[in-house]
């Protein structure tokens, strides 16, 4: 796996350096709720503002929002995207051997962003440390 390179981001410093610093971040949840040898299971919880710093996927993985919510990321491909969720709001990835998405996410909403994230242990990547 090879780093992005930021050089043409429109990004503001610091958002770079916290991005360059996020490389084989693992932890893409607010907590690690369950993990075996099949799947590790995440939840996130991000009120108004808040935000989970740049994680990196290797994993073919799923979440689903639990409740509504708007939210916005800086991706690793320097485009910035903004989201909305309803309850049940589901969406699926997979990466072939090498792929991986890096981004950050930040609840841009009056309610709280609550995601379950599951990860599966058995996807043709090396799963990161967390």
């Amino acid at each position: 796996m090879q780093k992005p390179d930021t050089a043409g981001f429109s990004w503001n410093s610091d958002i770079i350096s916290e991005f360059e610093g996020a490389w084989l971040n693992g932890r893409v949840g607010s907590q690690l709720v369950s993990q075996n040898d099949k799947v590790r299971v995440w939840h996130l919880s991000l009120a108004p503002g808040e935000r989970i710093g740049f994680h990196m996927h290797v994993l073919n993985y799923f979440w689903t929002a639990l409740g509504p919510g708007r939210s916005r990321s800086y991706m690793q491909d320097g485009s910035v995207v903004e989201a909305a969720y309803d309850a049940g709001t589901t969406k699926h990835f997979e990466f072939g051997k090498g792929e991986y998405m890096i981004h950050d996410l930040q609840n841009v909403g009056e309610t709280d962003l609550q995601f379950v994230t599951v990860e599966h242990l058995n996807s043709p990547n090396t799963p990161l440390a967390v």
